[in-house]
């Protein structure tokens, strides 16, 4: 295996970030003259790792501390107790993690693969490295110096020759394109193929649940779909955003190819696979409505192939500084902090972007990610529907265009009628099978899957629910305060409030859980009650985290450490969960 020269690379992600560092690694390997080969660790059959001798995992953690999605049966398979502990005594190896540390598991699924991997004899040449979004380089803060661990190891694990290939000359792109003769007739933004393998959903409902004159505007979303379809509360819902038509247009005018002609794909390596565009085959202006991510910031690696067809001194001195270590810092203040957009970019180098060949954007540019909404509904309370609770996200930078999300713009400004696809997946938190008490603490859209919660017990007259909801003012932005108190008055509901910005003292959710310090631990110690948490993961869950382990010490008159390892005993019980996001 050694004389071939290959290394193998595999993603775990959710977000797209392992993939861009994957893509990154790859390239450079490339130019060690090595042959790289980068696959999505779902489509590689893991039984074939006996076969590997040298495999680089780059993989992301989500949530509070999950696997990825693509990485679940790989992992499950990797967990196989009567896997021999010698099966990859064969395989050298090295993990890059991807996470961020403002998570309590950062990195978690890195250093769980990592340590698996010595169990199974696997060889470790680079020690885990753990990369921090929170830095202000972001990953490429550990990724920069581990590529030059990795060209000593690459160099003496294959004696390979001193001679690099230039970085000033393009490597082959993914795909080559090919138009077609004839325009399509389908001439419009359409991003969806109607035959798609997933549902549709159709917009029956939007309204903002927000008050007019509040900072942050949060839509109620209510969506019919076909009787066929099932979820259960806490699970969560999958959509496919597309980019605003005017953005789209702007990106248009920027490429010297037909916007409006059919073209197909063909990848430059059997083992590079399609990119997964609807419709497909498409036109130019169908593949920049629904696949290139053209509103992300540009990472470190879309500069590294964009510098390379400039046509202008000036612009050629600026994109290289940014591909350089030297260069971060001002690459960052150019992107990261104005969180300025690819679009924005291509239109800031008009004597670069028209040279770049168009099979080389798909290179450049990431995809579109699927976005996940928890679902703020039940079946059984609303059949054929689920409903989302989704905030509008806009803020300001020195830019002078406010910034937008994708996703929550898209969804949000979307008529009744409109119909999109959709797909449905477990959440990380569930109700318990029995009918022991639940405690909620979900400000702000965090409640979003606790309503799914209470709606679902309330039906089958289940009242020990016990929800601590946060938001700013009782006016203007407390969700679902009717039904709430309905279900109060029924004694199905018990309701902890805290109106942050109501009176001058602050006042969170957990000031609330700490006020109630003799129920909870009733609850937690004598009723076997569960404790679900969801909502930013910022600041909101420690907060939460602290005041449970304050209840825990003082009621149970223990210590620091046994009020600790109690909290996780009750983690390891599932009978204290959370579902967070950044």
């Amino acid at each position: 295996m050694k004389s071939k020269r290959r290394v193998l690379i595999l993603f775990g992600t959710q977000t797209g970030n392992a993939e861009d560092v994957a893509d990154r690694i790859g390239r450079y390997v490339t130019r060690m003259h090595c042959k790289a080969q980068v696959i999505n660790i779902n489509d590689f059959p893991v039984t074939s790792l006996v076969h590997e001798s040298l495999a680089i995992f780059v993989c992301s953690t989500t949530g509070n501390g999950e696997f990825p999605d693509n990485m679940k049966s790989f992992w499950k398979f990797m967990l196989r107790k009567n896997l021999p502990i010698n099966s990859l005594c064969h395989m050298n190896f090295c993990v890059f993690g991807l996470g961020d540390s403002s998570y309590e598991k950062f990195n978690v699924v890195s250093k769980k693969l990592n340590k698996r991997l010595l169990q199974l004899g696997a060889v470790e040449l680079i020690p885990l490295t753990l990369g921090d979004d929170q830095h202000e380089l972001g990953y490429d803060a550990a990724l920069d110096p581990w590529l030059l661990k990795l060209n000593n190891i690459l160099k003496e694990f294959y004696n390979l020759p001193d001679s690099f290939i230039p970085q000033d000359i393009p490597l082959p792109p993914k795909y080559t394109v090919k138009f077609s003769e004839e325009s399509s007739p389908l001439n419009d933004s359409a991003i969806y193929d109607r035959n798609t393998s997933f549902p549709l959903a159709t917009l029956k409902r939007n309204v903002r649940v927000t008050a007019d004159d509040h900072f942050q505007a949060v839509h109620l979303l209510e969506f019919g779909i076909d009787s066929d379809v099932f979820y259960d509360s806490g699970d969560v819902v999958v959509v496919w955003p597309e980019n605003p038509p005017a953005e789209v247009e702007e990106f248009l005018l920027l490429l010297n190819v037909p916007s409006d002609t059919i073209f197909t794909l063909t990848p430059s390596d059997s083992n590079i696979s399609l990119p997964k565009i609807n419709p497909y085959p498409c036109t130019v202006r169908q593949c920049a409505s629904s696949y290139f991510d053209i509103m992300s910031v540009p990472r470190r690696s879309f500069f590294e192939i964009f510098r390379l067809f400039n046509q202008d001194e000036l612009e050629k001195e600026k994109l290289e500084e940014f591909t350089t270590a030297l260069g971060q810092e001002e690459l960052y203040d150019y992107c990261n902090r104005p969180r300025r957009t690819i679009l924005e970019v291509l239109k800031d180098f008009p004597h670069t972007t028209p040279h770049v060949p168009f099979e080389y954007l798909f290179d450049m540019i990431p995809s579109i990610r699927p976005r996940s909404f928890s679902i703020a509904s039940s079946l059984q309370a609303h059949p054929q529907e689920f409903q989302l609770l989704v905030a509008v996200v806009e803020y300001k930078t020195r830019l002078k265009k406010p910034r937008r999300g994708l996703c929550s713009n898209w969804i949000t400004g979307l008529k009744p009628g409109a119909t999109i696809p959709f797909s449905i997946k477990n959440g990380s938190i569930m109700l318990p099978e029995s009918d022991v008490p639940i405690i909620l603490i979900g400000p702000g859209t965090g409640c979003a899957p606790f309503r799914s919660f209470i709606e679902k017990r309330a039906l089958s007259t289940i009242g020990d629910n016990y929800l601590f909801f946060g938001c700013r003012y009782k006016t203007k932005d407390f969700f679902f305060s009717e039904e709430w108190t309905k279900l109060c008055e029924k004694k199905l509901l018990n309701i902890f409030i805290a109106f942050s910005r109501d009176q001058e003292d602050k006042i969170y959710v957990q000031h609330r859980i700490k006020e109630n310090s003799s129920l909870m631990w009733d609850l937690i110690q004598n009723k076997n009650a569960a404790i679900y948490i969801a909502g930013n993961a910022k600041q909101m869950p420690q907060g939460v985290k602290e005041a449970f382990l304050e209840i825990i010490k003082k009621e149970g008159s223990l210590s620091q450490e046994e009020s600790e390892r109690y909290l996780r005993t009750l983690e390891n019980m599932k009978r204290y969960q959370i579902e967070t996001w950044a």
